[in-house]
């Protein structure tokens, strides 16, 4: 079994998510009382939000970049970023250390393309819908995302950072979200990304008439089958 890394902590939530879904991943794969081999490294979301409110990204870039050379010198084989919006610094973090890193997008565009579709709604965060790090990424593999209408960000946003970081699940929150995924499939998406871990204990299959493609789920499913070979 291979050594998987994440640099979690944006937020601990969505870093909670990828621990107990990598387990159970490896509970159902190969029974008894196997667990994966795992190294992580947090960061202090509360520095990061700061950072990214004055768009000092170089700074982000080399905090997550320093943990990542931290996870490698713990014995990781390959690279987990948990989290969809600090993905836009992906290529320094990267570039920082010699073992892969998994790209958010790259496994969520195969899973996309397996299953015929190549239009997609995207929700995130503000930052991840209005700047095109992820769904450009997205483009190079063939799968093109539509996002929101810019008077919807800022309340996907707030819901995020206000609610979901934080565990609440509100479900006037989720009602007020299936507008907007209807938009998108208005709009031509044939299936609706989950861009953000925190947005995966909002909505869910059932909720959504188009397939969901939750973002955090297909990132864990690629770790499991690189870990375990």
């Amino acid at each position: 079994m291979h050594t998987i890394g994440l640099i979690g902590g944006m937020s601990w939530e969505s870093s909670a998510v990828y621990y107990r879904d990598l387990n159970r991943g490896v509970q159902q794969r190969l029974g008894g009382l196997s667990s994966p081999k795992l190294v992580l490294s947090t960061v202090d979301f509360a520095e990061l939000t700061t950072l990214e409110d004055d768009q000092r990204w170089d700074q982000i870039g080399e905090l997550l970049a320093e943990a990542a050379r931290g996870v490698e010198r713990a014995g990781a084989d390959f690279l987990l970023l948990c989290t969809t919006t600090f993905h836009k610094v992906a290529d320094p973090v990267e570039a920082a250390v010699d073992i892969p890193l998994v790209h958010l997008a790259d496994v969520v565009a195969e899973k996309c393309l397996s299953q015929g579709v190549t239009t997609v709604g995207f929700l995130g965060t503000k930052v991840a819908m209005e700047e095109s790090f992820f769904v450009d990424r997205l483009a190079r593999s063939g799968v093109e995302a539509l996002v929101p209408r810019p008077e919807h960000h800022a309340w996907i946003n707030g819901a995020i950072y206000d609610e979901l970081v934080h565990g609440q699940v509100v479900d006037a929150t989720r009602r007020r979200m299936l507008p907007v995924v209807d938009e998108l499939w208005d709009a031509g998406a044939k299936g609706i990304l989950l861009g953000c871990t925190e947005i995966e204990l909002l909505l869910r299959q059932a909720d959504v008439e188009l397939p969901v493609f939750p973002c955090t789920t297909l990132h864990v499913e690629a770790a499991l089958d690189r870990a375990l070979g």
